[in-house]
């Protein structure tokens, strides 16, 4: 489970959980980091994820998104956070367990659709439709592995 992982991994970075306003479902400030605590514990690991974005990568406060700047912030914090838990790697080891639909692989991977759809989208900027990642293609638009005899475990 990320979030877990990632409070140990992190743990000397601050994170505590409480009822959030405003629609948040999480904040970083002053090297602190709040989440959301009516969040289920994949949805804290994707939001955790985000917010230890912010604080390797991202300066200020940044929550007024009509401001450029903030936009750009964001998107940097977003894709620490899918680079930390959705590496390429992460949709061939999908592939390999069996997965093969997204929501098999959000599930697998331990990351809500919305997050899995995000990050494929980041990675479709960089890269395009498909990347080639240890000895098979990555179809990301849409999802797909090319390239060896699948692996059923």
């Amino acid at each position: 489970m990320h979030y877990n992982k990632l409070l140990f991994e992190y743990e000397e970075i601050p994170v505590r959980e409480k009822e959030l306003e405003y629609g948040f479902k999480g904040l970083y400030r002053n090297g602190h980091i709040i989440i959301e605590r009516r969040q289920t514990k994949v949805e804290k690991g994707c939001i955790l994820a985000e917010e230890l974005g912010h604080h390797f990568k991202t300066v200020g406060n940044i929550i007024d998104q009509t401001n450029l700047n903030n936009v750009k912030q964001e998107k940097i914090a977003r894709r620490w956070a899918y680079n930390e838990i959705l590496p390429l790697s992460c949709f061939v080891a999908a592939y390999e367990y069996g997965c093969t639909n997204r929501y098999e692989v959000a599930d697998f991977l331990n990351v809500t659709e919305e997050f899995l759809q995000e990050a494929l989208d980041r990675y479709i900027e960089i890269y395009g439709d498909s990347i080639y990642h240890h000895d098979l293609t990555i179809r990301l638009n849409p999802l797909n592995i090319i390239g060896k005899e699948r692996k059923y475990g």
